[in-house]
């Protein structure tokens, strides 16, 4: 198989804590028969510990070398379906690897739905300690240029989720079929 025909067989989801990344990456997932990578889960199973605890006993930079080695160590697998941390694309080498491993979809909703869905942070490390709402709109306004960047584009608030996994599905089945040129 090409290395173009195995890129072809990955999907990304990006996009804030709240947008559904989880969800609808497991949904897609099970749509497309592949294989679903949750990248925090992963980071969790295998560091031991939550998310909020790596973020208060180590640090944000070390969960993000973390959530970078997942995703090196993923990443090249295929039929795969990612759901990636609100921050991956942050950092310059995980974006190059997203953008050119797989399709790369966005999942976009407002400050009000994702202050709803994320409830009162305490969950959530880079809200805590933080006006949720304008934390929120602050790391929107940080990762909007990098998500910016995806194929795809879907708003996640106002579509069932069955409605926007089959809008993703098929997207990416016309991507699939797109000239190799």
């Amino acid at each position: 198989m090409s290395r173009n025909a195995e890129r072809r067989q990955r999907i990304f989801l990006v996009g804030m804590m709240g947008s559904g990344k989880s969800t609808i990456g497991k949904l897609l997932a099970e749509r497309l028969g592949y294989d679903l990578v949750d990248i925090d889960s992963v980071i969790e199973e295998h560091a031991g510990i939550s998310i909020s605890e790596i973020f208060s006993l180590r640090g944000e930079a070390a969960f993000r070398r973390l959530e970078s080695a997942v995703l090196a160590d993923t990443a090249n697998r295929i039929k795969l379906v990612f759901a990636t941390g609100g921050g991956i694309l942050q950092n310059d080498e995980n974006r190059e690897i997203i953008l050119n491993s797989g399709l790369v979809v966005w999942l976009n909703c407002s400050v009000e739905t994702l202050s709803k869905r994320v409830g009162d942070g305490t969950t959530r490390p880079l809200l805590q300690d933080h006006d949720r709402r304008e934390r929120l709109k602050q790391l929107i306004e940080e990762r909007t240029p990098d998500y910016r960047q995806a194929h795809f584009q879907i708003d996640t608030e106002q579509n069932p989720l069955e409605e926007i996994v089959e809008q993703i599905t098929d997207y990416y089945r016309n991507w699939l079929t797109l000239d190799e040129n």
